[in-house]
């Protein structure tokens, strides 16, 4: 996958990113930190991430993520938010309030940063890291 680097540490990440993300790739690292600084920052699989946690399953499954993600991909930047409730996962309840944006279950894929509503945004890390993935 793009987005995952053969980098050891967050600086490193955002250092190693293609030129023309990079400056929304550390936008990005920055609002996160300075909005859900209780997640420590960490790279896992190659992505930088925060807040990282294990999981396991009922069936069984278990495996290591983040909380929040940041991978820079070929043709977007991808913001995984690993939430969810009983009302569903938090990235799509952002559908309205950032319409340039692709989202899925957690993902948040964007072009440019100057494309999304930053108040939206800090509002979906906040959530995100307050809540937290649902089990």
């Amino acid at each position: 996958m793009k987005g995952q680097l053969k980098v050891r540490t967050p600086a490193e990440h955002t250092a190693e990113v293609d030129a023309r993300r990079r400056p929304d790739v550390a936008a990005l690292d920055a609002l996160i930190r300075r909005h859900a600084p209780k997640l420590k920052p960490v790279i896992m699989d190659g992505m930088l991430g925060y807040g990282p946690f294990h999981y396991r399953y009922a069936s069984g499954r278990e495996g290591d993520a983040c909380t929040l993600a940041i991978a820079s991909n070929a043709s977007y930047i991808s913001r995984c938010c690993f939430a969810a409730d009983a009302k569903g996962y938090v990235a799509e309840r952002y559908a309205e309030r950032l319409p340039k944006a692709s989202i899925g279950r957690t993902c948040v894929r964007f072009k440019r940063l100057t494309d999304l509503d930053e108040k939206a945004l800090v509002a979906l890390i906040k959530e995100t890291a307050r809540m937290g993935l649902a089990t």
